[in-house]
């Protein structure tokens, strides 16, 4: 793995298989150094009224919820959500002329049940709703007001605490679902003009093998659901990246149908891909390089989410500039002096 040039070597006993990315990180970098090259330019974003969304894909025991928890203890190793969630709340406490508004979400995919990880019912299976001006949304998922990063920290443990999880041979604490926890930051300008960023930050469950991870019983059918999940991300990601296909498989399973905005639509992405380095996972390694490899090609369409009357608004006064700029100091002088000679 070579950071300087973004590269990820896989030898075996055949020919190397490279591959370039937009970062590449080894065992030895920080939390802090991945955060501030590839997550903080997303969470500045998201304050501005962009949607963002970070999630880690990989196998099972690879390092995803490493990545995106971290350890607390050790201040460099803290990850990157406890480091968003901090970036946040200094950005728009130091932003001048405007209010904000935090609240935040945590949900799970369990066996393709949607579930609220902070409801009063857990137990409680919650649907996918499309709205023409929303978009995909959770109905009943339950937002809660942050105040400040520990009540985000809290909201999270609270949720964590509350997830799917189980003993596999690859990992004693394998998450056995999918979780998306996000950040809504609502801004309001002097004008009363308002912004809506978004931040999704998603802990994949891992991908496994029956023959490694020894699964059986709820924990087999637990991967089949997983394995199945992460099997049609891919092929919506297979279809954005074709170009040819007219329909892209976003309703095959509900991980794709909530990362529909962050896959193709409108919103800032950063996939981060987990690897280990051992020999013995030297197929899981390429089918994950494989997999962030296809991703890096999807192109989004990213906006900032306002108001539309404030867009237009926006609109006009950009095109007053621009026709503005068009107007030459020459150009200008000349139209002066014809409507003085019209008028006299």
């Amino acid at each position: 793995m070579d950071p300087g040039s973004a590269q990820v070597t896989l030898l075996s006993d055949g020919p190397p298989k490279m591959f370039t990315f937009d970062g590449a990180y080894y065992m030895d970098s920080t939390g802090e150094q991945i955060y501030n090259d590839i997550v903080y330019p997303l969470v500045e974003n998201v304050i501005e009224g962009y949607n963002g969304t970070v999630f880690a894909y990989g196998q099972t025991g690879s390092g995803k919820t490493f990545s995106m928890q971290g350890v607390a203890s050790i201040p460099a190793q803290r990850g990157i959500i406890p480091r968003a969630f901090e970036h946040i709340f200094l950005a728009t406490a130091t932003t001048e002329n405007m209010k904000f508004l935090i609240h935040c979400s945590y949900l799970e995919i369990y066996n393709e049940e949607v579930r609220d990880l902070l409801g009063n019912d857990r137990t409680q299976k919650l649907e996918i709703k499309e709205h023409a001006e929303r978009g995909v949304y959770v109905a009943g998922l339950s937002m809660h007001v942050c105040h400040d990063v520990k009540s985000c920290h809290e909201l999270m443990d609270k949720g964590f605490n509350n997830r799917h999880v189980g003993a596999t041979l690859m990992n004693k604490d394998s998450s056995r679902s999918h979780s998306i926890f996000t950040v809504y930051v609502e801004g309001m300008n002097d004008s009363g003009s308002i912004r809506t960023g978004k931040l999704n930050l998603v802990d994949l469950a891992g991908s496994e093998r029956q023959s490694k991870t020894g699964a059986t019983g709820d924990r087999f059918k637990e991967a089949t659901k997983i394995n199945l999940s992460l099997s049609a991300l891919g092929n919506v990601i297979s279809a954005l990246v074709d170009g040819k296909s007219k329909h892209i498989p976003y309703r095959d399973s509900k991980l794709t149908r909530l990362l529909q905005d962050s896959l193709g639509g409108n919103t800032k992405t950063i996939m981060i891909a987990c690897v280990s380095p051992s020999d013995n996972n030297y197929d899981e390694t390429l089918s994950t390089l494989r997999y962030a490899n296809r991703a890096k090609n999807i192109k989004n369409k990213p906006k900032i989410n306002e108001d539309p009357k404030d867009a237009l608004l926006r609109e006009y006064q950009e095109e007053i500039e621009r026709l503005k700029a068009m107007l030459v100091p020459g150009a200008q002088s000349m139209f002066h002096s014809f409507n003085k000679e019209s008028y006299s």
